[in-house]
């Protein structure tokens, strides 16, 4: 998961011309013709060094091709804009679901190259991870994770979105992700929670979600903006129930954190690499791409972050005190959920995206 990112951030509007005017620097327009070198853009910490020994390393190995990580965070009109004015110096990036569609949706990325990857390799991918313009090699997921200290084993423990809003049978202070984003956000958990079914989240009912809001909004300590603030709440121990990455409470509950994960009702994420139009080195990137599509790659990874793989045969390369850990593992897939991308993209005879939609309706909404 590219957890350090604020990749959360969909459809942000404000794009940053001096941040693409430095990674551009000296760029003029570029082709896809490859040579020996490759730029990644991802996240840095633990989830970039887990990328650089499972993936990188590897890629340098077995092609030969040098591999330069670009630490930084790209907005989606920043991809944009260096894509527009042949400034593309980045052939590869680790964008969020919606981010890849949205840019998708535009023409700004180049399809995936699905010919070079091996059949059995394409065979184990879960379908959602296979985009014609993307590619998801690991799948996350956000939970309701609580603090056992507030929450021991003898006593009930909130395991459902609707346990999560009752305040009265499970008191404490909570803590979810802001709506400012547009996503991720707790627009799913507020349907659930107001009893929709898991398989009817994806319509249009905005007035739902936040009628839903409205029960839950007194009683939230902390409206979170990043996978950082996310790890932070937890530590701090800031709220007793919260809505939160997977892999942020793994981290912590292997330190010995004070802090529990439930997988029901799980919503499942991923991460798509994307290669922008105009890249430099794009078949290189595509190079890239078909290897953390393997299965052992992403068995690699996963036991340095804990990751699910997006490739099904991983599982048989990984004791089981690893994959019970993942968000896919098969014991939790039945009550979880895959985010539908699609549906935040999708624009309305108002010209706005849902996902614009509902940051218009959250901006107003939050200051009440």
């Amino acid at each position: 998961m590219n957890q350090s990112m604020n990749r959360r951030r969909f459809m942000q509007a404000a794009s940053s011309v001096m941040t693409v005017g430095a990674l551009s620097s000296g760029a003029t327009q570029v082709s896809a013709a490859s040579s020996g070198e490759l730029r990644l853009n991802m996240s840095a910490g633990n989830f970039g060094e887990a990328v650089m020994s499972a993936f990188v390393k590897p890629f340098e190995a077995e092609t030969g091709i040098k591999v330069t990580p670009v630490y930084q965070d790209l907005r989606v009109a920043q991809v944009a804009l260096m894509v527009k004015t042949n400034s593309v110096t980045i052939d590869a990036i680790l964008i969020n679901q919606p981010n890849a569609l949205s840019l998708a949706a535009n023409s700004y990325v180049e399809k995936i190259d699905y010919s070079i990857h091996k059949q059995q390799e394409l065979d184990g991918i879960v379908e959602y991870c296979k985009h014609p313009f993307g590619f998801g090699s690991q799948i996350y997921s956000m939970n309701i994770v609580y603090n056992t200290n507030k929450f021991p084993a003898n006593k009930p423990r909130p395991t459902t979105w609707a346990e999560f809003w009752d305040v009265d049978k499970f008191p404490g202070t909570r803590a979810l992700p802001s709506g400012q984003f547009g996503f991720p956000a707790p627009w799913e958990e507020a349907l659930l929670a107001d009893g929709v079914v898991k398989d009817a989240l994806y319509t249009n009912d905005i007035d739902r979600v936040f009628a839903s809001l409205d029960k839950i909004k007194p009683h939230v300590r902390k409206w979170w903006t990043s996978g950082a603030e996310n790890l932070q709440i937890l530590r701090d121990e800031v709220a007793d129930i919260a809505l939160s990455y997977d892999g942020r409470a793994l981290a912590l509950i292997d330190q010995g954190a004070p802090i529990e994960i439930s997988r029901n009702q799980a919503k499942l994420m991923w991460d798509y690499w994307i290669v922008p139009k105009g890249a430099p080195n794009a078949q290189n990137a595509q190079k890239f791409i078909e290897l953390v599509g393997r299965a052992d790659r992403q068995a690699a990874f996963a036991q340095l972050f804990a990751l699910s793989p997006s490739n099904r045969r991983a599982y048989e390369l990984m004791p089981e005190k690893v994959t019970r850990k993942l968000a896919t593992y098969l014991d939790y897939v039945a009550s979880s959920y895959p985010v539908n991308g699609e549906w935040y993209a999708q624009t309305g005879s108002d010209g706005l995206s849902n996902s614009q939609r509902l940051i218009q309706r959250w901006n107003g909404w939050i200051v009440r």
